[in-house]
């Protein structure tokens, strides 16, 4: 049973509390009002976003006189504001507990159309002032509509931790390098091609100050490439066992610059919003005993793609080099040329375990891991495994696509000699919030899932460790 690829359209943007904007500020008049700490951190943000700030504090705090002292491009004024000092603003912030004083800004910011951002009091302002990391020129601004600062702020620890500080230098290098990039005489594929090596060397050297050798050799690379056949590259993703948090960050990265998205039916939605919004996504996937994508379409596709110029990933459940025919897929890209990179996957054994609690290996008792599929690309049972390998109670056994073969499984291990209360397990969507465990020994685990109705991927999991802690 075949079917044909299937492109899937983009969503549409959902639904958005507010528009995301970064507004530069350099030389402009930004009007603050407030004197508490509130006030000053607002300052600071503005003076540092190169601004000409104008307070107005009654009352200033020490902090605010610190900020004063040290911003050369801050200027206090100890008196409240009125409506001619909002004249010529860009923007203006305020952080005040007066009502009367919030109100009185809020009518001059209108009165001069200046656009208004009062802390703590969204009904009243025009904008919202996200939490920030900062590793200019790259800026990540997070924002949750006013509802809950302290989730925005803990979700700006979380992004602080992906993006070490030390990225700053990269950004910047990107900054001063974009004009000679531009003039270098490459082409738009090529410059993209430069782009691309440029962030998979900054992720991968980080913690190091990028270099005028690293833009020349990336430059050489770029147009070595561009004087190759084609432009397009292909990678390889392992998009892990369901659990959109257990793809890598080097996988989410590949998906955030591919052009398209070649995924399987496994692939969960959720890790498919990690590619970027212009990628366009094609199903091709491959099902045991359904209707699937023939495996020599998917590679001449990924040929074709590539032939055209594309970044393309090639999005595969669990890891892309377990049973999931990628050997085939490599060697034809290869032939024709192209570049292939592969991003290994958490595997679907070791989900499996983890939903267990379970060791896969003992250091005293089993010392062995064993990958077995139970049918072969036409559907049917393996007759040429090592089965005296597979009976060996020092080895865990792990059985993928092996739920339809499990009783003939069980009956030919059983006659190669393995123990009858041999543990065995069948897990059915590891590491999903549907995930099931059917628990059993390998000879009655066949006739407890008989009995029940299995719809998701299967791993079944079978020896001894699995039940020594």
């Amino acid at each position: 049973m075949t079917r044909k690829p299937d492109e899937i359209s983009s969503d549409l943007m959902q639904p958005l509390e507010a528009l995301p904007v970064f507004y530069p500020l350099a030389g402009k008049r930004v009007v603050v009002i407030g004197g508490g700490e509130g006030a000053a951190w607002k300052v600071d943000l503005a003076a540092a976003s190169g601004a000409r700030v104008d307070v107005y504090a009654a009352d200033p705090s020490d902090k605010l006189r610190e900020i004063v002292a040290v911003r050369q491009n801050v200027t206090l004024h100890e008196r409240a504001a009125g409506p001619a000092d909002f004249d010529g603003a860009a923007l203006a912030l305020g952080s005040t507990f007066d009502d009367a004083e919030a109100d009185a800004a809020r009518k001059s910011a209108d009165a001069a159309h200046v656009p208004l951002n009062l802390a703590d009091r969204p009904a009243m302002s025009d904008f919202i002032m996200g939490a920030i990391v900062n590793r200019s020129p790259l800026v990540i601004g997070v924002s949750t509509g006013g509802a809950s600062p302290v989730f925005a702020q803990a979700m700006r620890g979380r992004i602080e931790a992906l993006v070490p500080s030390s990225f700053s230098a990269w950004a910047k290098a990107a900054q001063e390098w974009r004009p000679q990039i531009l003039s270098s005489g490459l082409d738009f594929l090529a410059r993209r091609d430069f782009w691309r090596r440029f962030t998979r060397l900054a992720f991968r050297d980080v913690e190091r100050q990028p270099t005028t050798r690293d833009c020349d050799a990336l430059l050489a690379q770029a147009r070595e490439a561009g004087d190759a056949a084609a432009h397009g590259r292909v990678t390889l993703v392992g998009a892990g066992p369901g659990d959109p948090e257990l793809i890598t960050l080097k996988g989410m990265r590949a998906l955030a610059g591919a052009d398209v998205v070649l995924f399987d039916d496994l692939v969960p939605a959720g890790i498919l919003d990690f590619a970027r919004r212009e990628a366009t996504r094609i199903n091709v996937g491959k099902r045991g005993y359904k209707p699937s994508v023939r495996q020599e379409e998917i590679t001449a596709l990924l040929v074709e793609l590539a032939r055209a110029g594309k970044n393309v990933v090639r999005l595969k459940g669990g890891d892309p080099l377990i049973f999931g025919r990628a050997n085939e897929e490599i060697a034809a890209l290869r032939a024709a040329g192209f570049e292939i990179e592969i991003v290994p996957g958490v595997t679907a054994a070791f989900a499996g375990a983890a939903a267990l609690g379970a060791s896969l290996t003992s250091r005293e008792t089993v010392r062995r891991v064993q990958f077995i599929t139970a049918h072969t690309k036409d559907g049917e049972f393996p007759e040429d495994f090592d089965w005296g390998a597979l009976a060996d109670r020092r080895a865990t056994t792990a059985v993928y696509m092996g739920n339809r073969t499990l009783p003939e499984l069980s009956r030919r291990l059983l006659e190669e000699g393995m123990a009858h209360d041999t543990p065995a397990f069948l897990i059915e969507r590891a590491s999903t919030p549907d995930e099931r465990i059917i628990k059993g020994t390998i000879s009655d685990l066949p006739e407890k899932v008989a009995r029940e109705a299995i719809v998701g991927p299967v791993m079944v999991l079978i020896g001894w460790a699995l039940v020594e802690n």
